[in-house]
């Protein structure tokens, strides 16, 4: 079993990279989380390792890397307890939990549908679904840094899905609409959902 990989990074995309390791390139797949803290090409990097076994009789093995126990930890939680959840599914969840670890884990003890869904872009249905299956199990997985959104109530979390679904029911895409409406909503400014809508529309 592999438990970390250090080696040179020799290529990268936003969801694979290869790292040689003393001439041996090993191909991992990654989060656009991870992507993002990657080193340059031709640099060191060390990434820890989950391994998952793929095709009949265990043919392919596919290699998933993070730049932390502590983020490895949370994919193995995610990839074990929420039912229905494969190496690839539980990659999709990892990277949009990865916008803040420590806010996801609030938002799972609170059974905050809300917030998973206007902040992490979840559905209600796989947000009912993350808190069914980790509220008793998360509380042990260590998360570091601080909360981005510790001080959104829910009133504000709903303005940010209202103007979501507004945006949505206008003919965009709701990735397009969660990223702008995310990037325009300051919580302190108490902004409607109307003039949140409006100035999302002068972004898109």
């Amino acid at each position: 079993m592999i438990d970390y990989l250090i080696g040179t990074l020799e290529s990268k995309t936003t969801n694979n990279i290869t790292i040689d390791v003393n001439g041996i390139g090993y191909a991992v797949s990654i989060s656009i989380n991870t992507f993002s803290k990657l080193p340059e090409i031709g640099e060191q990097v060390k990434l820890y390792i989950i391994e998952a076994v793929s095709g009949m009789y265990g043919g392919v093995i596919y290699l998933y890397g993070f730049l932390s126990r502590e983020d490895r930890n949370m994919y193995v939680l995610v990839k074990e307890e929420v039912p229905g959840t494969g190496a690839k599914k539980a990659m999709e969840y990892i990277d949009k939990i990865s916008k803040s670890f420590i806010d996801f884990k609030t938002a799972i003890l609170k059974k905050d549908t809300v917030m998973l869904q206007s902040i992490f872009g979840f559905t209600k249905k796989t947000s009912e679904k993350l808190i069914s299956a980790l509220k008793d199990k998360i509380q042990d997985i260590c998360v570091v840094g601080e909360q981005k959104w510790s001080n959104v109530d829910a009133s504000e979390n709903s303005i940010i899905l209202e103007a979501i679904d507004g945006l949505v029911a206008l003919g965009y895409k709701e990735s397009q609409a969660r990223c702008v409406v995310n990037k325009l909503y300051v919580p302190e400014k108490g902004i409607s959902v109307e003039e949140l809508i409006r100035k999302s529309l002068q972004n898109l």
